[in-house]
């Protein structure tokens, strides 16, 4: 008996849900030091330009092509063009890469909230991190043991992620998203206020957001912009593609696309608030510049952080614990959105039970998730993470905005599009998916390539790059191909075959 396909229970569920998955780990960590290194207030120009001419204009596509097909990422694009298949595939397969070391990151910030208690870090966060908490190895082969409090702390998350989905779409990921998002919200204020009082805050704000204007002359500032919205918004890989499947038959969809759009990045300029006024802080404290106790990505949540906590004046247990609350609640919002992918890809064409897919791929990904809590842990994350978001991501967002604005009549979508909406999107919207979009995306993925090339990463042996960086993206294309060869459900198969009437 064919299950029936999930839906939204109310339209705020799905903005929820939507900013949820958008909202995550990389809005606290990697927004406010990429803006404060790329000119500060300055940075937010590019900023919002990247939003309005290539985030919100590619959440319009996805949220309009989805609702028309209502099918997860290989059915929207296999109906366009059967020989697209595949992209929905590599699209499914690059979110569980993702998921398998993300779930680990959110198990990490469980550890640190309860480690708040008591500051158990100590005066030397760094060496605690990588030291006593990691046990990190002296190179990417050398794997070492499995950390046992990493791995009850892993368990934690993927049991949570599967008891969610296991609820399906409104009972499941909408409930969750409506208590786990105000909690986010909730969270980040109480640590906003806190940080943007303490003296010094002025200090870090004020480098965060001091405009320097001659960095716009930058292109590097500009394709940063655009990373940052690209990989930030959860598009192109397949999120919204299938959340916006299970959008009922009247929607706005225009507008839920800006909601979501502003909403992701009113919460990392929120963040970066938050970020900066503690640092602020923190160099005052020290009777540094900022720019020496600044820091993004890992390195500013679980090492310089704690630093920050432990200097703090008073509550730094309370303090430490909501911060860390900020990431696990963000973290969680978007692996739910990351698994519901790979379930409802799976499900979409061979109609198997929720519940069966949902089992065998949580076992799997959490079998596979277990090299990430081991001594090399922290450096095979590194260089997939690296590898997926540089070449996985931006290659199939390349080919899906090239393809989709070729193959499908833009005029006619926006027409689809704005017959629900409370305001139209006018002309630009095809123009940017057209040209502007495709081309900043393939200079942005031509840099980074020839950055990698030129420099290497991260100092990483090559053969390092090559098992866990291209070993990943031989993991996501085989496993793309083997999946869009094997025959689905008949119904699945005919809808494919009839292409879209676009």
């Amino acid at each position: 008996m064919k299950e029936e396909r999930g839906q939204w229970g109310s339209r705020m569920g799905f903005i929820l849900a939507a900013i949820g998955s958008a909202v995550g780990l990389g809005n606290i960590w990697r927004f406010p030091y990429t803006a404060s290194s790329n000119g500060g207030g300055a940075f937010l120009i590019p900023y919002l330009f990247a939003l309005l001419t290539a985030g919100i204009p590619i959440l319009i596509l996805e949220f309009a092509i989805a609702h028309k097909i209502k099918k997860s990422a290989p059915g929207v694009f296999g109906k366009v063009k059967k020989g697209l298949q595949s992209l929905g595939w590599v699209q499914t397969f690059i979110s569980i890469s993702i998921m398998v070391y993300y779930t680990v990151i959110i198990g990490w910030s469980i550890n640190f909230a309860l480690f708040s208690f008591g500051a158990k870090w100590g005066e030397d966060t760094k060496g605690f991190f990588f030291g006593d908490f990691l046990h990190l190895t002296d190179g990417p082969f050398n794997i070492g043991p499995i950390n046992t409090g990493m791995l009850i702390a892993l368990i934690a998350v993927w049991g949570i992620n599967y008891l969610v989905l296991m609820g399906g779409v409104k009972a499941g990921i909408e409930k969750a998203n409506k208590i786990f998002m105000p909690l986010l919200i909730l969270c980040l204020v109480i640590v906003a206020i806190r940080g943007i009082t303490l003296p010094g805050a002025a200090q870090g704000l004020d480098y965060f957001f001091k405009p320097d204007f001659s960095k716009l002359s930058d292109p590097t500032v500009w394709l940063a912009a655009y990373g940052q919205i690209f990989y930030s918004l959860s598009i192109c890989f397949g999120i919204m593609i299938t959340y916006a499947s299970y959008l009922p038959e009247k929607t706005d969809i225009v507008n839920n696309a800006f909601m979501t759009g502003f909403g992701n990045c009113s919460f990392s300029i929120l963040a970066g608030m938050t970020v900066f006024s503690v640092l602020g802080y923190m160099a005052a404290q020290q009777g540094v510049a900022v720019s020496e106790v600044s820091a993004g990505g890992i390195g500013l949540a679980f090492v310089v952080f704690p630093k920050a906590i432990n200097a703090l004046p008073g509550m730094n247990g309370v303090f430490g614990a909501i911060f860390f609350l900020c990431l696990i609640f963000a973290g969680l919002s978007s692996s739910m959105s990351i698994m519901e992918v790979v379930v409802s890809s799976i499900n979409d064409k061979y109609n198997t039970s929720r519940k069966k897919t949902l089992t065998v791929m949580t076992i799997i990904g959490f079998v596979i998730s277990l090299i990430f809590v081991t001594g090399a842990g922290l450096y095979i994350l590194d260089i997939v993470d690296h590898f997926v978001n540089t070449y996985a991501i931006a290659v199939a967002g390349l080919i899906e905005i090239v393809a989709l604005s070729y193959l499908v009549n833009l005029d006619e979508l926006r027409g689809y599009a704005n017959g629900m909406s409370d305001f139209s999107v006018g002309k630009w919207w095809i123009f940017t998916l057209k040209y502007l979009t495709p081309i900043m995306l393939a200079i942005m993925f031509a840099f980074n390539t020839y950055i990698d090339f030129t420099k290497g990463y991260e100092g990483y042996p090559t053969k390092a790059l090559m098992v866990y960086g291209v070993g990943t993206l031989v993991f996501i294309v085989l496993g793309a191909l083997v999946f869009t060869n094997i025959k689905g459900e008949d119904s699945y198969e005919k809808l494919i075959s009839e292409g879209v009437d676009l």
